[in-house]
């Protein structure tokens, strides 16, 4: 294997670098595998692209400063940019793998932003998605879940690229390559690599896996799983493109904050699309970010079938009348009054931005509270069939601004109404698709675009693959 005849190329070749490519090196071999390859496959293919190495120092070692400093020095010798950033505070004492891989992922957009650039590429291996996998396995095969149960979707994996914070796509290109490949390669390369300790410590569920897969001939299994993983993949996209349909054809948004549901929905011949979309649906409404338990949602979705009803799932209210099936937030659990703040995620459905001219206007605290009850009835105007109650009932539960205990209207709405302080123009609140508002796999492509045209999100950044999206709906950004 040589920079010539990298197993991944053809995959280097499918994506789009046109904004660039920030890489992500911790000096591991999977990493700098994953460096050195797209290096040469730029320099023959796209030799303007720029392109940015980033090594995250996430302070949990004493040595991991001098490894940052050996990419460092990789980099140089080859002619990349580098940076080194540091997850610096706190760190938990339980969740540390989860929490380092939040702050990696933040600080890894935070660089790509300050280059405007819009791709980040990791170095995960075959090996990685197998023992993802394997992972996933368990826990579903255990006692007990911290979670609702997804019913196996978990089983396809990490995705190809995953869309983050609705902003960056996270591209794996190495997904189709064993580990020990890669290191053979940097040996014929004669280059060398760091081994974390970290990642052999059995302590964390991952190198526990690692471990065993390492006691025995690990070909079989990891073969085993990453067939199951696409194969999983594969139905998890079909489903998805069929809840998608199902939601562009039977959903409409009659106000802000309310959705509607053709009657046609609940006796949808396809249940196991309309499930899906019903778990979407109500994960976005209620803005939380996993979707509710399907068997859960399965019973409510056969009690539709027998008429009206109401009923709560997922921070969301279901009332299904003779002229709809409406969802909306429920007034309970909603977010404190908090200070308004750029980029803020509110209640999991809408975010919070603020204009260059904003910082004028906020000379007394500005906060952003539910509108609730009282005001949502001054305001609610029913139109096209919709009760005035559900109405009401959904704007009640919309971000407002307040200040000094007076709410000056809802974000983006302009004078708001008659004798009411004049609204900041530069605050805007927009949809979020709460499911997918954090990671998009692009396995779920089509129904998080479905829900975000319904929704008056912003669309889904094209895809960073040239074809992926051939056959889908989708918007460019």
């Amino acid at each position: 294997m040589t920079l010539d005849t990298g197993p991944d190329l053809s995959d280097f070749s499918r994506i789009d670098f046109s904004n660039g490519a920030v890489a992500a090196v911790s000096g591991g071999s999977d990493s700098t595998a994953l460096l050195l390859l797209l290096k040469a496959h730029l320099d023959r293919n796209a030799p303007a692209t720029k392109l940015l190495a980033v090594t995250i120092d996430h302070q949990l070692r004493p040595q991991a400063a001098a490894e940052a400093q050996a990419v460092a020095r990789l980099c140089a010798a080859r002619g990349i940019a580098h940076r080194i950033l540091a997850w610096s505070g706190h760190k938990p004492s339980t969740g540390l793998p989860a929490a380092a891989r939040e702050a990696r992922y933040r600080l890894l957009a935070e660089a790509a932003d300050a280059e405007d650039i819009g791709l980040i590429l990791t170095g995960h291996t075959a090996d990685d998605q197998a023992e993802t996998v394997l992972m996933r396995q368990a826990r579903d095969d255990g006692p007990g879940e911290e979670r609702p149960r997804d019913e196996g979707r978990g089983l396809a994996g990490m995705a190809p690229a995953t869309l983050y914070e609705w902003r960056h796509w996270i591209v794996r290109p190495l997904l189709g390559v064993r580990r020990g490949a890669l290191r053979e390669f940097l040996r014929r390369e004669q280059v060398a690599w760091i081994e974390d300790p970290t990642n052999a410590d059995t302590a964390f569920e991952r190198p526990r896996v690692r471990a065993a897969l390492a006691e025995r001939d690990s070909a079989p299994r990891v073969a085993e799983a990453i067939a199951l993983a696409r194969k999983v993949a594969a139905e998890r996209e079909q489903l998805g493109r069929r809840a998608a349909m199902l939601i562009r054809s039977l959903a409409s948004r009659p106000a802000a904050g309310l959705v509607r549901l053709d009657r046609d929905f609940a006796t949808e011949s396809d249940s196991g699309a309309a499930i899906y979309a019903l778990r979407i649906l109500l994960a976005a409404t209620g803005g939380t970010a996993f979707l509710p338990d399907q068997a859960r949602s399965g019973a409510l979705f056969g009690r539709l079938r027998t008429g009206a009803l109401c009923a709560t799932l997922s921070r969301t209210v279901i009332d299904a009348r003779r002229t709809g099936i409406f969802l909306h937030r429920e007034l309970r659990d909603l977010p404190p009054a908090v200070e308004v703040s750029d980029n803020a995620l509110w209640d999991g459905r809408r975010r919070i931005t603020l204009g260059d001219s904003s910082s004028a206007l906020l000379i007394a605290p500005l906060l952003v509270a539910p509108l609730g009850a009282a005001l949502a009835a001054k305001r609610a105007i029913a139109g096209h069939g919709t009760p005035a109650s559900l109405v009401r009932a959904a704007l009640a539960t919309e971000p407002a601004l307040w200040r000094d205990g007076e709410c000056l209207g809802l974000p983006g709405e302009g004078p708001g109404l008659p004798g009411e302080s004049p609204m900041p123009a530069a605050v805007a609140a927009y949809p979020a698709v709460a499911p997918f508002a954090r990671f998009l796999p692009s396995f779920d492509l089509a129904p998080a675009d479905a829900v975000a045209a319904l929704l008056g999100a912003a669309p889904v950044p094209a895809s960073p693959f040239g074809g992926h999206s051939a056959g889908l709906p989708r918007a460019k950004a």
